[in-house]
């Protein structure tokens, strides 16, 4: 599997911990805050919003947390300035990796990050220098009790670009553009999804050893748990023998 789907599928398992749970509720904050601001706080026009809301909403986000933040991003409530950067680096073994973050500080994030980056033998790069590598996809993940037939029907009807059975799962993919009709038809057919997201898809992957997986796992687990960051894609490859073992 892509680096992805692996670290998806690892965070599904692994589950919202609960001493994890404010810092996933402090970034969707942010990011329902920069949605709203962008393109208006109603979801039925903002399809931004529409989706981090989807997601507020499986990670159990207080109601008044939603609005609120909302509402910041409005301007019906004061706010903070928050800045929409991407960084661009190298994991162990060369593995490529980009970082979304929302920032109200960008030199402050970018010593941070770099630091992380040194730490598990990588390093932060200039623009540009990975982001070849990645395009954007829209995707959905699936329990395969949901039955492939049923799934492949409604998503291709709908424009979705692919199905891949990805072990325990199914995982569709559109492109941007199609990603809403697809996740609406789902929704109608009463498909439910694990996830749903516009992510960075890389078009090659770096195949890690028991070593190198270990340092990578641990590198994402440490961008993710930053304040500032959003989003980690990489393209690492990690065998599922070893990934049972690291799990």
């Amino acid at each position: 599997m892509s680096g992805h789907n692996k670290w998806s599928s690892i965070k599904h398992k692994k589950g919202a911990a609960d001493a994890k749970r404010g810092k996933i509720f402090s970034k969707l904050i942010k990011e329902i805050t920069l949605a709203a601001r962008v393109g208006g706080g109603d979801p039925n026009g903002n399809a931004s919003l529409r989706t981090i809301l989807d997601k507020a909403r499986a990670a159990n986000m207080p109601k008044d947390n939603v609005e609120r933040a909302i509402k910041k991003g409005t301007g019906e409530l004061e706010g903070f300035a928050l800045e929409e950067v991407t960084f661009e680096g190298y994991g162990p073994a060369g593995v490529a990796v980009m970082v979304e973050t929302l920032t109200d500080n960008r030199n402050r994030t970018v010593a941070e990050l770099r630091h992380i980056f040194e730490k598990s033998g990588g390093n932060l790069g200039a623009a540009g220098c990975v982001g070849w590598i990645f395009s954007k996809h829209g995707v959905l993940t699936f329990d395969k009790a949901v039955g492939e037939e049923t799934l492949m029907n409604t998503v291709l009807e709908a424009g979705a670009e692919d199905i891949k059975d990805e072990e325990d799962t199914f995982t569709v993919m559109t492109d941007p553009a199609s990603f809403e009709t697809v996740k609406a038809a789902c929704d109608k057919s009463g498909l439910k999804y694990i996830e749903a997201s516009l992510s960075l898809i890389p078009q090659n992957t770096v195949k890690l050893d028991h070593s190198g997986a270990e340092k990578m796992l641990k590198l994402m687990d440490t961008l993710e748990d930053h304040d500032d960051v959003q989003n980690v894609y990489a393209n690492f490859d990690i065998d599922a023998k070893i990934m049972e073992e690291l799990a």
